[in-house]
């Protein structure tokens, strides 16, 4: 079967920002078009979405590819004919990227994040990324979840060991239909966070 390829240096446009949106298993996968398609509105920005399987269940790859980004999977990472010195997917997409927003970040990612492993595309990406790379986690899970004492554990070790920061989660009413902290942080705050880091400018106050 036929893999689309990714080769950095033939993505990377001089003078922009290069932004990997990772989403993963939580419901608030749902806001990645949206993401993309605000983080787009900005001058010279480019946009690549890495998705775990679990969370294509919540947005359908169709819309970010509208919104004008592209979705990768774990079926993009091998093909059966890989050779030696082939490009590797989630090498070229970490040296790619100038800045790594993971929104939403499970329970079970979280928790692979900290562990380092490394059973798809990416937790691959994330264990290959430069510690130089600003890397931001969103976590967002059911509060019971994210109240459960290895979540706090899992956390200090992704704050204080990887050194990515850990914004979030919010207190608000669930999908679930609890209510109480384990929100992803909303989705115009990770823009405010992107647009902050990267000093980014909006198209319409160009000249």
């Amino acid at each position: 079967m036929d893999r689309r390829s990714f080769i950095s240096e033939e993505e990377r446009i001089p003078d922009h920002s290069h932004i990997l949106l990772i989403t993963t298993g939580s419901v608030a996968s749902i806001k990645a078009p949206l993401i993309v398609s605000e983080l787009l509105q900005y001058a010279n920005v480019k946009v690549e979405v890495v998705s775990t399987t679990k969370s294509l269940s919540f947005f359908k790859a169709a819309d970010v590819i509208e919104a004008g980004s592209r979705v990768w999977t774990d079926e993009d990472e091998w093909s059966d004919d890989y050779k030696i010195g082939d490009p590797i997917l989630h090498i070229e997409l970490r040296r790619w990227a100038d800045l790594v927003l993971v929104a939403p970040c499970s329970a079970n990612t979280l928790s692979k994040i900290a562990h380092g492993t490394c059973d798809n595309l990416v937790t691959s990406l994330l264990r290959a990324l430069a510690p130089t790379t600003p890397t931001y986690i969103f976590p967002a899970m059911n509060t019971l979840m994210y109240e459960h004492p290895l979540t706090a554990e899992h956390v200090r070790i992704i704050r204080d060991i990887v050194r990515y920061k850990v914004v979030g989660p919010i207190g608000k009413g669930l999908a679930c239909g609890d209510i109480g902290l384990g929100a992803m942080t909303e989705w115009r705050d990770i823009i405010r966070i992107a647009v902050d880091k990267l000093q980014l400018i909006r198209k319409s106050s160009q000249v």
